[in-house]
């Protein structure tokens, strides 16, 4: 079956605007798009990422395990190629991320092997950026 991806959008709760505005487009590199006083939207890797006001929140974040790892929940992120992965790891690392989950190889030698990292926006949002060297992996069970 052939698959053709189309952009995803997604809106997420921020409760600094101008923080996580500089965030996205000055570290993440995301081009910016329309904008208002309470909401931006953002070219995040070809998708549609919308950054929206809300208050902070006092609800407890959550974790998962998965590989021995404790993952954030919710997250979300982008699937990027082995070498797109690598150099962005090394330009987060340069602009002084603090990662949750520093970038390791996952599931090493086992099906689904695949590069990982985590990390928190300015407002607690959770970002997973991952590579696999085979894609058709992506989905293996």
């Amino acid at each position: 079956m052939t698959t053709v991806l189309s952009p995803f959008h997604i809106a997420i709760p921020v409760y600094n605007l101008e923080e996580c505005r500089i965030f996205y487009r000055d570290i993440l590199n995301c081009e910016e798009g329309r904008s208002s006083d309470h909401w931006v939207d953002f070219n995040f890797f070809g998708h549609q990422l919308v950054i929206h006001y809300k208050p902070k929140s006092t609800e407890d974040s959550h974790t998962n395990s998965v590989d021995g790892k404790n993952v954030p929940v919710p997250h979300y992120g982008v699937v990027l190629p082995w070498q797109s992965f690598q150099d962005f790891a090394k330009d987060l690392s340069a602009k002084g991320i603090a990662f949750v989950i520093e970038p390791y190889i996952r599931f090493e030698g086992q099906v689904g092997e695949q590069a990982t990292m985590f990390f928190m926006d300015p407002s607690g949002n959770a970002l997973e950026f991952k590579a696999f060297k085979d894609m058709d992996q992506l989905f293996a069970k």
